[in-house]
């Protein structure tokens, strides 16, 4: 094989790498670059917001309590993104939110969850073929009032 071949097939191999990453669907080399670049786009403003969000955080005079779990859901080109985190662990938080995905037609595809020290749920889901059609804020809600609900209940229980 001379180096040119070979070069080449690197060349190859990276771009494949750089088309998973990316989750580009596209064929030729400069598709792939395109779509890379609108995939860092997208990263930065995920980036920007993170920090506008943590800053707006910090700067509030009230206290955090750890207790109190963050609720984002992010659309994405085929369902939603749903981040929810806790300071604290929370036994029972979890069973309240997929209980609220299947509430409001949510198919989980994806999930990656710790329950060790804090609360953090990181979910992909689509609406099942019925679905009426939802949005990012109705997703939020929903999770926010089974949050609410579980919390509300489990005050309930340590009270008895």
């Amino acid at each position: 094989m001379d180096p040119r071949e070979k070069k080449r097939g690197s060349l190859k191999e990276k771009f494949q790498l750089l088309r998973s990453v990316t989750n580009s669907h596209a064929e030729n080399d400069t598709s792939i670059i395109m779509d890379a670049s609108k995939y860092i786009k997208k990263l930065k403003q995920k980036v920007e917001r993170f920090k506008e969000d943590t800053s707006r955080g910090q700067s509030s005079s009230e206290p955090t309590d750890p207790t109190t779990p963050m609720v984002t859901v992010e659309t994405l080109e085929k369902g939603f993104m749903i981040n929810v985190f806790a300071g604290k662990n929370q036994p029972g938080m979890l069973v309240s939110v997929l209980e609220a995905f299947e509430d409001i037609g949510l198919n989980v595809l994806e999930a990656r969850v710790s329950c060790t020290d804090s609360f953090s749920l990181h979910a992909t889901g689509v609406e099942n073929e019925d679905g009426e059609g939802m949005d990012s804020e109705a997703v939020k809600q929903a999770v926010t009032d089974a949050i609410r609900s579980w919390s509300e209940s489990n005050d309930l229980q340590s009270l008895d």
